[in-house]
């Protein structure tokens, strides 16, 4: 008897199996990207607090030196930290235009009842934090600092329920990607309207209108990157000079950069030139078939694939590694203990998320206009929310804008390491403890039970 006829080996999926069937592929690789990413992130996370804690180590003078981008009598000059976070960062934000912007055309967020749970889950999940910080905050100068707990920092969430999730996660990180999406786009809403300290009119004009090209690009059909990369370089100089944060920048290229599929035609003229390049091959005819063939890819499918995993893998790392650094000795640990934005932004972190996303979600369900998805109940969703919790690269983004000064600034930071921690640690147990009793597995097939082979069964795995 052939291993080919035998059934699958009994037992659930491996944890990092792939996605469900029904899952389209650009998200299979946004999920595991992310969660691949969050191993790095967490590695660049501990080298910095250890590089900034080593005497002499410089972190500061290293991250404080100042870097030159000249052309004649215009210039830029920033640190190296501020380089990371405000043009690295900025293709950061542009990956999360992206796929808010695939979601919302031909992905989860043009559904119905399964993108309303999320919703009003990400909805709680940024209230509730953002009113527990400023409880704990009212009435002080560091009462500014709100924003901080507000987003979950995706690589991290997604990364954590890949390895201490349930033995199949595929459906609860569909749903968490869904309210981690909602939540990216509250936060840079945030962030344009309320850290925003100044404004310049003339560049904010130009970025505008360079806005505006953006879209005409997008109207006229243009299917080529390099017009929206050019046009997107000179939105950032613009929205740099109008004193908006410029990572905003790469959002809005994000979001017009098409992701509707293209015209099925498109893949003839492929087979044409496909076939031209086969019975003579030339530089010519190979440039036209791989322009052919980059026409049946969406725009925004072509720019993620390019930029996401850089982005994963190299920017976020890095930002971590320029801004997670603290000195953490007994005076800063005191001053943290009885510091009204550490306890705040740990609280919100970990009691607010949890708190705000399962009574956000939960409203969705008993109101009946949203639904979980697949066999999530509410154990996972509980445990899920603690795990949003971890507001990391967004959090330390956002305390970065928030405050000027230095104590505040590091009262803040560890806050969010402590409460990303304790978020990670109680929302891996609560899942770990849950997922063995309310298992997510399915049958792959739920319309018919495959009839079972004749003869003696044994292990495909064993020769």
């Amino acid at each position: 008897m052939s291993t080919a006829s035998l059934p699958p080996r009994p037992g659930p999926r491996n944890r990092l199996s792939s996605a469900l069937p029904l899952v389209p592929q650009p998200v299979t690789r946004f999920l595991n990207t992310e969660a691949g990413s969050g191993l790095l992130l967490l590695a660049a996370a501990v080298a910095a607090l250890v590089w900034a804690n080593i005497p002499g180590g410089h972190y500061e003078w290293v991250w404080t030196t100042e870097a030159s981008l000249q052309l004649g009598e215009w210039g830029i000059t920033l640190d190296l930290r501020h380089w990371i976070n405000d043009a690295a960062m900025a293709i950061f934000f542009l990956t999360v235009g992206l796929e808010i912007n695939r979601e919302v055309t031909v992905g989860e967020l043009r559904r119905g009842r399964y993108v309303l749970a999320p919703v009003f889950g990400a909805a709680g999940g940024v209230i509730v934090p953002a009113l527990v910080y400023y409880a704990f905050n009212s009435g002080t100068p560091s009462e500014h600092g709100w924003g901080i707990p507000i987003s979950t920092d995706t690589a991290f969430l997604l990364g954590i329920l890949a390895l201490f999730g349930p033995r199949c996660p595929d459906q609860l990180r569909l749903f968490f990607l869904t309210l981690a999406i909602v939540d990216d786009i509250v936060a840079i809403l945030v962030m344009a309207i309320f850290y925003t300290p100044d404004l310049k009119m003339v560049p904010l004009v130009v970025a505008i209108a360079l806005g505006v090209l953006l879209l005409g690009l997008r109207w006229i059909g243009v299917w080529q990157l390099r017009w929206y990369a050019f046009v997107g370089i000179a939105l950032w100089f613009a929205v740099y000079e109008s004193g908006i944060h410029p990572t905003l920048a790469g959002v809005v290229i994000g979001l017009v950069v098409p992701a509707t599929p293209v015209d099925p035609r498109l893949l003839e003229f492929l087979r044409f030139y496909g076939r031209g390049l086969i019975e003579r091959a030339s530089a010519e005819r190979a440039r036209l078939t791989v322009q052919a063939a980059r026409a049946t890819v969406p725009a925004n499918d072509r720019m993620q694939d390019v930029l996401h995993p850089f982005s994963a893998y190299v920017i976020v790392p890095v930002f971590a590694l320029a801004n997670a650094g603290v000195v953490i000795n007994q005076e800063s640990l005191s001053r943290a203990a009885t510091s009204p934005v550490t306890i705040g932004v740990l609280v919100a972190l970990v009691a607010g998320k949890t708190v705000g996303i399962t009574l956000g979600t939960s409203l969705a369900l008993w109101t009946g206009i949203g639904e979980l998805p697949g066999r999530v109940r509410y154990g996972h969703l509980i445990g899920g929310a603690a795990l949003a919790g971890i507001g990391f690269t967004i959090g330390l983004f956002i305390t970065d804008l928030a405050f000027d000064d230095p104590v505040l600034i590091d009262d803040a930071k560890l806050g969010v390491l402590a409460g990303s921690v304790v978020a990670a640690v109680v929302g891996s147990l609560a899942l770990r403890y849950l997922g063995e009793r309310l298992p997510l597995c399915m049958v792959e097939d739920d319309t018919a039970i495959p009839d079972l082979p004749s003869g003696p069964w044994r292990d495909p795995t064993r020769p």
